[in-house]
């Protein structure tokens, strides 16, 4: 009997389940691209409530009393430190309850905070609604690449991610223009009135759309010992750890930038109306680089797309830093520079997301939250950093840019084991 038990779960089978261990073939209820639509409005939240506000930090630090315009930008990083700590907590529930529930509640949570942001009346008041705000959008991160993790996996993952980076990237292009809309014809508190009707929306289309992905031979006990094996099963991976590193001091970059932008075209440019146009030609070059990958990573990789992208993205932030360094910067050359690296930045997230989980499927709720908190608290403090050191010039961002890259480069090598652009055969699930 116990010979043939084991042989029953090596060929891929549980004790008193019949179904087989195949993480990557669940059905989600809908169309593909009703699939990807979905998983890029549940994204689009998280966009919304970063960028959507961008334009109106002035007239909230007017309101609310806040004296330092470099204060404004912890508007934007409370969110992103919620965000990162949270998901610790959204892995193992989803492992354990499913993916569909804690979507839900994490949504209309998401809405309650949003109202509480836009009712707030004190600096103190919006940092603990923008902290709790983060805290709720947190579980869509996690659930995302867990539910694309439980449909797809290894390239097919890939290119299904960059499909919905690309419409997730539409947000960012239209978030601030939607925020300057709303700034002209209401009080800056609708933004946060439009983000909770955003994510009740997405929530009621879940709700009534998406089928249970997790099925229940993979459901994980929410017991400590469990939650604290499958972490350390996540950071002990060479390749899981690696790529979440490159992901962190990238993503570090993305949120120099976001916490730098509006006071470079307001104090540097003296262009703020300039602002959300140029801010849409970058999220636009993100979203060209997420749809050539979505084209070209299943017949390249992961590994030679992203490697190849890294290389870009140090090689133009060099340039970036001589240009800022020599005191040739003009709004178009800042403008152009930052198009081409965050294209390499589009060329590199999703692969680099992807390429963390191929070996932690099993797993994928709880390594999706750890790798998470890692790159989104490892990333905002990066970001606040590159942040707080604005000068009123562009070089810190340049330079912030040029690090993040280097870093990432060390990282990839280390964790490839000083081979880069190498082909990558999965084993069967």
């Amino acid at each position: 009997m116990r010979i043939v038990t084991q042989n029953r779960t090596e060929a891929g089978y549980s004790q008193g389940n019949t179904a087989p261990r195949n993480p990557g073939s669940a059905d989600p209820g809908m169309g593909f691209r009703a699939f990807v639509a979905l998983i890029a409005a549940i994204m689009a939240c998280n966009a919304l409530g970063i960028d959507s506000m961008l334009a109106a930090l002035p007239a909230i630090g007017h309101s609310l009393n806040i004296p330092s315009e470099n204060d404004r930008q912890w508007i934007i990083a409370l969110y992103m430190f919620g965000f990162g700590s949270a998901q610790l907590v959204y892995g193992p529930l989803a492992d354990r309850y499913g993916r569909r529930p804690i979507l839900i509640v994490s949504l209309g949570l998401f809405s309650l905070m949003s109202i509480a942001a836009g009712f707030s009346t004190s600096f103190g008041g919006m940092l603990i609604a923008r902290l709790l705000q983060g805290v709720a959008g947190a579980a869509g991160r996690v659930l995302v690449i867990s539910i694309v993790r439980d449909c797809y996996r290894d390239r097919q993952m890939a290119r299904v991610m960059s499909l919905s980076f690309i419409v997730f990237l539409a947000v960012p292009i239209f978030a601030p223009t939607i925020g300057q809309l709303i700034l002209f014809v209401a009080d800056w508190r609708f933004i946060f009135f439009f983000l909770a009707a955003f994510a009740g929306i997405v929530g009621l289309i879940g709700g009534f759309k998406l089928k249970e992905t997790l099925h229940p031979e993979y459901r994980r006990p929410a017991s400590a010992a469990g939650i604290w094996q499958a972490m350390r099963t996540t950071v002990s991976d060479r390749n899981a750890i690696g790529y979440t590193l490159a992901s962190t001091v990238v993503f570090g970059a993305l949120m120099g930038f976001i916490n730098s932008v509006q006071q470079i075209f307001t104090d540097i440019f003296h262009a703020p109306s300039t602002f959300p146009l140029m801010f849409a030609c970058v999220a636009g070059s993100m979203g060209a680089a997420a749809y050539i990958n979505s084209r070209i990573v299943e017949r390249y990789g992961t590994r030679k797309v992203s490697h190849s992208a890294l290389i870009g993205f140090i090689v133009i932030s060099a340039i970036h830093v001589v240009v800022a360094a020599v005191g040739d910067e003009t709004m178009l050359t800042f403008s152009v520079l930052q198009c081409m690296t965050m294209f390499c930045f589009g060329m590199m997230g999703s692969n680099f997301g992807s390429m963390a989980m191929e070996s932690v499927g099993a797993i994928a709720g709880t390594a999706s939250s750890v790798q998470g908190f890692i790159s989104t608290c490892g990333g905002a403090l990066i970001g606040i950093v590159i942040g707080q050191a604005f000068d009123n010039t562009t070089l810190p961002v340049a330079w912030g840019f040029l690090g993040v890259g280097v870093a990432a480069f060390l990282i990839v090598l280390t964790t490839e084991r000083g081979r880069l652009f190498r082909a990558h055969h999965p084993m069967p699930a």
